[in-house]
């Protein structure tokens, strides 16, 4: 009989529900997203120029980014053909899953009846073993071992003998379906973060307030709320100049009322309305010296500390003194050499320090420069001090800024996976028939075994109950 011709429709069928097609829309997205990660997502072109020079040399990487920006690599994750690979592959697993599943299911509702001895032989595991005495001096001991395999067998009785037959974890057969169907719940999490999310950042001064983050130097993005940076702080490693730990202290308000405060770090950022801020940089805002406020505890050896909040250039006096003192100079990150030469080393605040002209009833008396990070540097000659705390509002904080909807979708899909693919791997489909079958004074012990996973497992114990009997039988001799 000649086979019908298939139509366009079926081509179309058999395409989107071949294994062959999932693994090659499998292999065209895994491509495409390691090109999206090497390739820095709505970068700027001289940055990716930058890495294409680096990969294929500074002739071709031009005409690389152009074709780059052209196919839509730059923005990789917001292009259409990215978005189209996806739901492909998203259909092609569902229409896998229709496909099979109705077999699945018949397989899984399908009720377990008894086999003859030949429908036995023909099962993928087989054991038989002969053993003295009737089979009612077996049923027993063979239905307490099939409970000790935690199986709840149904028993029949035939003209010769007994059959005992069961089976455990029918459902595992879905374990593939529900790894499929969390796949697509990850994806669909994926589309929202990517469709209805977004990736922003902000330079926060201390003491300042934003209602806006940038996804770009051009392009703004409205938080629908307020916040505003209160303080900055570094903590370095000893006396070098490798951060330990940079830490915000973040206010968020609404309708110009305080509703939430936090400090956060680097693994710990805050969250509101969805919107979460990241610790990612920090560093001095331009022209810091106009709107810095130094912050002292000055006292006299007599005197208690007194909290002092100054400016470049301000003059102060210490309690119980008759010596003032006169901010001259700044440094971010101070440093002396062997001849007593200053200077500034970098444009952070590594080692901030300032300059104060001391005087006594009007005349100059010294000068010193105090340094944050060094309380030596805090004490006067004469056992005064003036301990310099900070300067505060010429650092800004570097904030990451993530909204993404879809992450507790994508959260259930990856607690559902972990579900699919334990039942998936670890769990099987095992039926078993046992038949005792009377031979004049002896037993025919006939077992008949499926597994559609762990079938060595399954076997292990079949054999485990068959040394069992043979034990039995070499002890009754």
């Amino acid at each position: 009989m000649e086979h019908e011709k298939k139509t366009i429709v079926d081509k179309i069928w058999d395409l989107c529900v071949s294994i062959k097609f999932a693994i090659v829309l499998f292999v065209l997205i895994s491509v495409t997203s390691i090109v999206g990660t090497v390739l820095e997502q709505k970068g700027e072109p001289s940055d990716n120029i930058q890495i294409l020079s680096k990969l294929f040399g500074e002739s071709l990487a031009p005409h690389l980014y152009a074709v780059s920006e052209k196919l839509g690599f730059t923005d990789m994750y917001h292009s259409w053909w990215f978005t189209a690979f996806l739901m492909l592959f998203s259909l092609n697993l569902v229409l896998c899953s229709l496909d099979r599943l109705p077999k699945i299911w018949r397989l899984i509702k399908e009720p377990m009846k008894p086999m003859n001895v030949e429908q036995l032989r023909k099962l993928s595991i087989q054991r038989e073993i002969t053993i003295k005495g009737k089979p009612d001096t077996l049923k027993n001991e063979i239905k307490g071992f099939l409970k000790l395999m935690h199986l709840n067998c149904a028993e029949t009785v035939g003209d010769n003998g007994y059959q005992f037959y069961s089976q455990k974890g029918r459902y595992s057969r879905l374990g593939v379906y529900i790894t499929h169907l969390s796949i697509l719940i990850i994806l669909v999490g994926a589309i929202i973060g990517v469709r209805f999310g977004f990736k922003g950042y902000l330079n926060l001064p201390e003491g300042e307030t934003s209602s806006m983050v940038f996804k770009s130097e051009e392009q703004e993005f409205p938080l629908g709320f307020d916040i505003r940076c209160e303080t900055f702080q570094v903590d370095f490693y000893g006396n070098s100049d490798m951060p330990q730990e940079y830490r915000s202290w973040l206010t968020i308000l609404k309708d110009g009322k305080e509703v939430l405060k936090k400090s956060i770090t680097v693994n710990d950022p805050l969250t509101f309305n969805g919107i979460t801020f990241y610790q990612s940089s920090y560093g001095m805002i331009p022209n810091g010296l106009e709107r810095g406020v130094f912050l002292f505890n000055v006292a006299s050896a007599q005197s208690e500390k007194t909290v002092l909040n100054l400016r470049y250039g301000d003059t102060f006096q210490i309690p119980n003194t008759s010596i003032t003192g006169k901010i001259i100079n700044f440094s971010p990150a101070f440093k002396m050499d062997e001849h007593g030469h200053t200077s500034t080393y970098a444009n952070q605040m590594n080692n901030p320090a300032v300059l104060i002209d001391f005087s006594e009833d009007g005349k100059y008396k010294f000068s010193g420069w105090i340094l944050k990070r060094y309380p030596g540097t805090w004490i006067l000659p004469e056992g005064q001090r003036v301990e310099f705390n900070d300067y505060w509002g010429v650092e800004f904080t570097g904030l990451q800024v993530r909204k993404d909807p879809g992450r507790w979708v994508v959260y259930i899909g990856f607690f559902l996976i972990a579900i699919g693919l334990f039942i998936a791997f670890f769990t099987s489909h095992r039926k078993i028939w046992v038949t005792l079958v009377e031979e004049k004074n002896n037993t025919r012990v006939i077992v008949g075994a499926t597994a559609n996973k762990n079938k060595s497992v399954f076997e292990r114990k079949i054999d485990k109950m068959i040394s069992f009997l043979s034990k039995k039988q070499e002890g009754g001799k």
